[in-house]
């Protein structure tokens, strides 16, 4: 190579070194006017039963978990908060009670979304309430797996919902969807608009469709009154990016479903990423995170998918995960109404920063780093891309110009040393002559704001993580329950409720009571089976005893189980050891839920109305059974499961009875 090729060869690299390690300037302008409104971030609860472990909690820390996710200035700060209109079925991680099982029945207590957005709207009273169904109780599909045959049905009972939050909670819903990633029905949009409008419920907005961007924003755009129907366009898991034909549309756009990623630090990054980008590439002005807190047992699917965990109310101990310091990186320093800035973008050297402002002189910069293989979701998949070490610098023009400090908040996540820092309040920047300049690393996120209102808080740490004990016991003496579940137990198909026998003079005034009749209108595949679980996970020597009573005549039947192993969606494919009695007087055993896989069976002489108490034992690859301290079979033999949960259950949808059930593992 020529000593004229050498030289040119080391300029071009001088050239580059120079431009790359050069700064880098983004303009913060306002005078160019403003992008879409700012909607909020939030979680959901529900979507699955994802709460039902927290109203468990013993004080303080129920209380606590609540700031935590709610409270202004001190965690997350969510900003919406997003409920599943419980409809009796599996929507994920077990079933919410409705609040009508029939036509006749109404009850705005049963279940403990109302408790949550209660106390949500106890810590932030501007919080946003959404409600959407996941299924729907089986007299609204009027027998079909379907709520459309009926839309006057199905309006009604939805806004229903709405009218109770507010005569008996004092809630102003403000959003309602349609059935949760599933078909939508134009007809049916357009009668739960006039519904509501008949209600007096004209300030309720309509979210649709919850599922994907098409097809609901080619029916929105083709149809007049649709349009006027709906005031958000609501995607799920959009991977930050929408379509041309929504932008072109006077209405919000929102992921209103994202996350659901394991809550280590790459959830974190992943929240962290999406916060951001969901608004620079696709302008989404709100992101709400499936799930709001993962209190529900971790086995059961998509276990810690939630901004914290706490899954442990027997214990008292809970987490306080990186999402919730990511998500107080937006939501302490800004607030529903405020704008974006037209000003914002991609970072040459990878990465994003938005620009927010409440139009009155405040202005809140939130800049992200995060690189591909530390900020994965679960889904969908994400194209592969670069991030390096810059330096940035922003002008500040327009009517911030006259701004001379802003305050710092900044996290790292740290995955050479695992030492992450998360919302750390640095000393403020000086803002000189309109500009200031940042060294961005890699996997970091900053906040730099006006705001001066910024808390990062704290409480003693909680109790240290136990297992669920080996020995508990509940016989359902509550009167008046707080909610209308038995402490710790996940129904998984069916819905299991306090019960208070007036009529009975003996030993069982309050039970447990398995109430569904019929099959609701499901969002995934519910057991033909009614089940609860309860427990530990990897139990493996297990005794259960429970008193049952069976209320259907001749064909009714009702079973205790150990080595529980599946829940969620699977709910139909799960093994155990079930130990059955029906109505008609014969006993089984069976080794699946379904019945099918039978290791025992023969006469038991039970009958319905009459209470008997079932006692299961499996130790190794042996189960016996009692029936009323007696034993009805023994050495039956069992290869598999190796472990899972204790449960109880139904053998139909039909009322039955549960008391003094008692559990003990070693």
């Amino acid at each position: 190579m020529s000593r004229k090729t050498n030289s040119s060869a080391f300029f071009f690299i001088w050239l580059w070194v120079c431009f790359c390690s050069a700064d880098k300037s983004y303009v913060i302008d306002d005078d160019g006017g403003f992008g879409r409104t700012f909607d909020g971030i939030g979680g959901v609860s529900g979507g699955g039963a994802t709460s039902r472990l927290l109203v468990n909690y013993a004080e303080p820390y129920r209380s606590q978990i609540l700031d935590y996710l709610f409270k202004p200035n001190f965690g997350a700060s969510l900003q919406i908060l997003k409920i599943e209109i419980g409809g009796d079925a599996q929507t994920t991680d077990g079933t919410e009670p409705s609040h009508m099982h029939s036509p006749n029945d109404e009850n705005y207590f049963r279940g403990y979304e109302w408790w949550l957005m209660r106390e949500a709207k106890k810590r932030n009273p501007n919080i946003t309430l959404i409600g959407l169904p996941w299924a729907f109780p089986g007299w609204v599909g009027h027998g079909k797996n379907w709520p459309y045959y009926y839309p006057d049905t199905t309006a009604y009972y939805v806004v229903s919902w709405i009218i109770g939050a507010k005569q008996h909670h004092d809630l102003d819903i403000d959003y309602v969807g349609i059935w949760n990633e599933r078909t939508y029905n134009s007809k049916y949009i357009k009668l739960l608009r006039y519904t509501l409008d008949k209600s007096g419920l004209e300030r309720v907005k309509i979210i649709a469709s919850d599922n994907l961007w098409e097809p609901i924003t080619h029916s929105v755009h083709q149809d007049p009154e649709l349009r006027n129907a709906v005031d958000v366009l609501g995607a799920h898991y959009p991977g930050t990016v929408t379509v041309p034909e929504a932008l072109t549309l006077q209405k919000q756009l929102w992921s209103s479903e994202d996350y659901s990623t394991f809550n280590d630090d790459v959830g974190g990054g992943c929240w962290a990423r999406i916060l951001n980008q969901n608004y620079v590439n696709g302008r989404m002005s709100a992101t709400i995170s499936w799930n709001l807190v993962a209190s529900y047992y971790q086995d059961l699917p998509f276990g810690r998918a939630g901004l914290m965990t706490a899954q442990e109310p027997w214990s008292g101990n809970y987490v306080v995960e990186s999402p919730i310091w990511i998500t107080a990186h937006t939501t302490q320093f800004t607030q529903p109404g405020w704008k974006y800035l037209r000003s914002v973008g991609h970072l040459e050297f990878g990465g994003t920063y938005v620009a927010l402002t409440d139009q009155s002189g405040n202005l809140t910069i939130v800049i992200e780093t995060m690189t591909h293989d530390h900020s994965v979701c679960v889904r969908p998949p994400l194209p592969h891309y670069n991030v390096t070490h810059q330096k940035a610098t922003f002008s500040l023009k327009g009517s911030f110009t006259s701004v001379r400090e802003l305050q710092v908040w900044h996290s790292k996540f740290d995955f050479k040393t695992q030492k992450p820092v998360f919302f750390q309040n640095l000393k403020p920047i000086n803002v000189s002559n309109g500009t200031f300049s940042l060294d961005l690393e890699v996997d970091e996120i900053y906040t730099l704001t006006t705001i001066t209102t910024g808390s990062k808080g704290s409480y003693q740490e909680p109790p240290s993580s136990a297992p669920f004990p080996k020995i508990y016991s509940d016989d359902f003496d509550v009167s008046n329950p707080y909610f209308s579940e038995a402490p710790f137990f996940a129904d998984q198909t069916g819905v299991f409720e306090y019960f208070n026998n007036l009529t009975d003079a003996g030993a069982h005034v309050y039970t447990l009571r398995q109430v569904l009749t019929e099959r609701p209108v499901t969002w995934v595949a519910d057991a033909d089976q009614t089940i609860s679980v309860i427990g530990d996970y990897s139990w493996q020597k297990t005794s259960i005893s429970c008193d049952v009573y069976m209320e259907k005549v001749d064909t009714g039947g009702v079973f205790v189980a150990v080595r529980v192993d599946k829940g969620g969606g699977s709910i139909r494919n799960t093994q155990g050891i079930f130990f059955w009695v029906f109505a008609d007087g014969t006993y089984k055993v069976t080794n699946d839920l379904s019945g099918e896989s039978i290791l025992a069976k023969g006469r038991s002489g039970t009958r319905a109305h009459f209470w008997y108490t079932l006692t299961l034992t499996v130790q190794g690859y042996y189960a016996s059974g009692e029936l009323n301290g007696s034993v009805l079979w023994k050495d039956a033999i069992v290869l598999t499961p190796k472990h899972g949960w204790a449960a109880v259950g139904t053998s139909t949808f039909e009322l039955a009875q549960f008391d003094n059930f008692a559990v003990q593992a070693a």
